[in-house]
């Protein structure tokens, strides 16, 4: 990859990090919570608060499911946009592969929780639940143990996980939208026209684009449109290629800005008012009974690795795509049991998708819960194992001799990094040569007389 492109992996890669981690924190907690006092974790996840007269009198769980991850997907539509006019995707050859794992890695999950429930007599509703990926978590468990895979590893998942927001994004706009009021909607797509033109005059000022952010989102939201749609389409409005003289693009320098409150702040407190479902021997017995909850585990673990896996083997065995030579099969296999873990999308389409069954809609995340929970641990295990292989490869591509900041392995065609390296090994030859002359003087002092 491109230096660029490397650290902005990087960079990525230690968001997303901190953020699978209060992600995690957050989700154990909600769990505790609603299985010591679970009286006052209803009662705080319900308790209604907002304006009822212009439709937003709702309950914390779902200013958080609503309102917050609105922030997520905001991000998720920045990275969307960069990716397509900087990143792999911006390249048809590069992008085929990420696009149909993705593609795969959504297509059979569904088709294993539909085998699942038409065998099982269970309901289909629920179909799309196992087709994200959570990137925070995937992206967290990777940089922990994958300390030493190479780049490209990371920038395969980073963008395999950015196609599977785009999806389950048009997924939650196609099937789970509900009646729409066509007046809130097309004063929502007025808005988001107001918000694209004000970005192209230049208008800059966060106490511009913020209030008008939340005016598109309430409208959304009114128009029956899942509001975390407003958030994509205004991250892809943003402007993410450089211009002369710009360290960084408008939509880098907002995101740098953004994505510690969500990561942060917006997704750990989906999850704290998400997560807490009640966990006994039952439920658990009943996750892996249950026609529904059992296509969602199955979905997770196996659809997952099954469809990415095949999709990109396909896709490199078919097509003029070609994998990174860098990469070995082995290495897309612990990745693609990487991406079942399914966590703040799956909670939320579980919850869309069962919203008139409660009982139901916490068995659905609890499976979601336990079928993340294997997918880490399996993807865990097998990562671990590469990782020990690409340890050499990972201490090349850090090695910084000439100590100018840039890795040596982008400089191989720099003169001047040559005829650096050139003084450093003359300098320290003669540095040997002045040991050597000394350790022969004092074997010659050794020698002579008493």
């Amino acid at each position: 990859m491109s230096l660029p492109e490397r650290t902005f992996i990087a960079d990525a890669l230690r968001a997303e990090t901190v953020g699978g981690v209060l992600l995690l924190v957050a989700a154990v907690v909600a769990l505790v919570w609603a299985n010591t006092l679970g009286g006052s974790y209803e009662a705080v996840r319900g308790f209604h608060l907002g304006i009822g007269s212009i439709g937003l009198d709702l309950s914390v769980q779902h200013w958080a499911a609503d309102g917050l991850l609105a922030v997520f997907f905001f991000v998720a539509g920045i990275e969307l946009k960069r990716e397509l006019v900087a990143g792999d995707l911006r390249e048809p050859k590069k992008a085929v592969l990420p696009v149909v794992a993705a593609l795969c890695g959504m297509a059979m999950p569904a088709v294993v929780y539909f085998v699942v429930n038409t065998v099982g007599g269970g309901s289909t509703n629920g179909w799309a639940v196992p087709t994200a990926t959570d990137i925070a978590f995937a992206l967290a468990v990777l940089a922990v143990i994958g300390t030493s895979l190479p780049s490209a590893l990371r920038a395969f998942l980073l963008t395999l996980a950015v196609v599977d927001d785009l999806f389950a994004i048009l997924i939650i706009a196609v099937f789970f939208t509900s009646q729409l009021n066509f007046l809130a909607l097309g004063f929502a797509v007025a808005g988001l026209v107001v918000f694209y033109l004000l970005l192209r005059k230049g208008v800059r000022g966060w106490y511009v684009y913020v209030p008008l952010a939340l005016v598109i989102w309430g409208l959304m939201y009114n128009s029956g449109v899942h509001a975390t749609i407003a958030g994509v389409a205004m991250g892809l409005m943003l402007r993410c290629h450089r211009r002369d003289g710009e360290e960084r693009s408008p939509g880098e320098h907002i995101e740098h800005l953004v994505r510690p409150v969500s990561a942060g702040l917006a997704v750990p407190l989906f999850a704290l008012f998400s997560a807490g479902v009640s966990v006994s021997g039952s439920a658990l017995h009943d996750v892996f009974t249950k026609p529904e909850t059992l296509g969602v585990v199955l979905g997770l673990v196996v659809g997952k690795a099954v469809g990415i896996f095949g999709g990109t083997w396909c896709a490199a065995r078919f097509t003029k795509a070609e994998l990174n030579p860098d990469l070995k099969w082995p290495d897309v296999f612990a990745v693609a049991a990487l991406a079942g873990i399914g966590f703040t999308v799956s909670l939320l389409i579980g919850e869309l998708a069962f919203t008139d069954d409660p009982l139901l809609t916490d068995e659905i995340k609890a499976a979601v819960l336990t079928g993340s929970l294997i997918a880490a641990v399996f993807s865990g295990v097998l990562l671990k194992i590469r990782n020990a292989k690409y340890r050499k490869l990972c201490d090349e591509e850090e090695r910084d001799e000439d100590l100018d900041g840039i890795p040596d392995v982008y400089e191989q065609g720099n003169p001047e990094y040559h005829l650096r390296m050139a003084k450093i090994f003359e300098a320290k030859a003669a540095e040997h040569r002045r040991l050597a002359e000394v350790a022969s003087d004092a074997d010659a002092g050794d020698d002579g007389p008493a």
